[in-house]
């Protein structure tokens, strides 16, 4: 039995359709990984797994109150996680999303040498500053307040924005397409517990922008005089000319790269196995929920029985059967997402003749959803009784209840129409005489000539010829 499951298995896993569930579940899973890693959220993650795990330690052990504090819980679960990773979730996104390229105006390798060169001397004077340069990912929901620029690199230029003495000093310098376009702006503050506790403010907004976008930024310490890279929520300081130059140059050449360009050296390997332990996660998270979606259970139902297609010259007579309860086998997934309160068990009577017929009810009968199968009906066949029908003229008689007031008598009683044609069974080769009467007529509340209007009661079997029972009019005339 587990060797068919396992082929089973394997033959869901190798069509198309699965091929692209799995590599979709292990990009998101990917993406997610490294967003999580970015952002340094791995606490919150450990989180959940020790709370996934204490779970699965109680449903082996059968602890019925943490069962039912966790069954209670993950009904909520799915939206607090969303509300948890939100920034997560919207940098995956974002990410996916982001196909654009940045080109750099001009050469590169002059305006990272001048940029760099400025860097070096601000640090030798000791003076602070933050550049950054912004990747495929928009930055400008993160940036606060600051001055629009929009001008071509010179030393002089970055010298005199970081000056104390400049107004926007404190801020960040936005370096995108080859130009100086914005000074003095306010960055994110980071969040993350990976910073020293020796780095300022100027650092944390470094390292937030880093967090929140694949953005550059590179920092300098007034007080240290250390320059400090700062790229997908890492960080590391940097002081050769050479190694900052080559930083710059690499951001700019991934950024202006298709999206999932490789990594060269050790770091193409390591992405390399991050993508094969998603895509090894995502089987293994599309094999345990086809496996639990696949699961055979059985379900007992109760659906109504319908007769349909009497022929013209036969009436059903008699008691029938209203509903049966049937026994179905399935998918769990199938039987979960179909509304089984809809179904119901279809007689066919066109083919039938006159006296007593037994059906049986099998899956024909009833239309159930794709690989759900019947195993039993309860009771397994309907006993009919039909029989042939004849137009017959019958009066109606008005259905008088109780007495009339204070001694009044009833003179006359006319009902209008008086006879009504009928459809009535022919049982043992006769057709016996049809009552048809009215609804009740309470003379107690009769004082003087009245009419009422009423409708008719019959047998079961019995039918109008016209299709419809009419309304009667019951005049009734009193007198002392």
């Amino acid at each position: 039995m587990e060797i068919l499951a396992v082929t089973a298995l394997v033959k869901r896993i190798s069509n198309w359709q699965a091929t692209i569930d799995i590599v979709v579940i292990a990009a998101g899973l990917f993406f997610l990984y490294r967003t999580i890693l970015r952002l340094g959220t791995w606490r919150i993650v450990a989180g959940i797994f020790v709370a996934l795990a204490i779970f699965s330690i109680a449903n082996v052990l059968n602890l019925r109150g943490l069962e039912w504090i966790f069954g209670n819980l993950s009904q909520v679960a799915l939206i607090a996680i969303i509300v948890i990773f939100q920034p997560e979730l919207r940098k995956i996104f974002e990410r996916a999303a982001s196909i654009r390229r940045t080109q750099t105006r001009g050469s590169g390798a002059d305006i990272s040498h001048l940029i760099v060169d400025s860097l070096i001397k601000m640090a030798e004077q000791r003076r602070g500053a933050i550049v950054v340069f912004p990747g495929r990912e928009p930055i400008e929901e993160w940036l606060a307040r600051g001055y629009k620029l929009d001008a071509r690199p010179s030393m002089p230029l970055i010298m005199s924005i970081f000056d104390p003495n400049s107004p926007g000093h404190d801020g960040a310098l936005i370096v995108e397409k080859g130009k100086f376009t914005r000074f003095g702006v306010r960055l994110p503050i980071s969040q993350s517990s990976k910073l020293p506790e020796e780095l300022g403010t100027r650092h944390h907004a470094a390292m937030g922008v880093a967090e929140k976008s694949d953005a550059l930024a590179i920092a300098v310490s007034e007080e240290r005089g250390k320059i400090t890279i700062f790229t997908k929520g890492k960080f590391k300081q940097l002081s050769a000319r050479e190694n900052l130059i080559e930083a710059i140059l690499s951001h700019w050449k991934k950024t202006a790269s298709f999206p999932l360009e490789f990594p060269e050296g050790k770091a193409r390997w390591l992405t390399f196995s991050q993508m094969l332990v998603s895509l090894t996660a995502a089987v293994f998270l599309w094999s345990s929920l086809i496996i639990a979606q696949s699961e055979i259970v059985e379900r007992i139902i109760s659906v109504p029985v319908g007769y349909s297609t009497v022929p013209p010259n036969l009436i059903l007579v008699g008691d029938r059967q209203g509903e049966v309860r049937i026994q179905l086998a399935g998918p769990k997934s199938e039987l979960e997402s179909a509304d089984l309160a809809q179904l119901s068990a279809k007689i066919d009577l066109s083919q039938t003749v006159a006296g007593k017929q037994t059906f049986p009810i099998t899956a024909e009968n009833i239309k159930l959803p794709e690989n759900v199968k019947l195993l039993e009906v309860f009771p397994s066949s309907v006993e009919v009784t039909l029989a042939e029908i004849e137009e017959q003229e019958v009066t109606i008689k008005p259905q008088m209840v109780g007495k009339l007031p204070g001694g009044m008598k009833i003179v006359s009683i006319e009902v209008i129409p008086p006879k009504l044609k009928v459809l009535s069974p022919v049982t043992g080769g006769k057709n016996r005489p049809v009552s048809v009467i009215t609804t009740p007529i309470y003379l107690e509340s009769i004082y003087n000539d009245t009419t009422i209007y009423c409708k008719i009661i019959a047998p079961q079997a019995v039918q109008p010829a016209d299709k419809r029972w009419p309304d009667v009019e019951v005049m009734i005339k009193v007198g002392y």
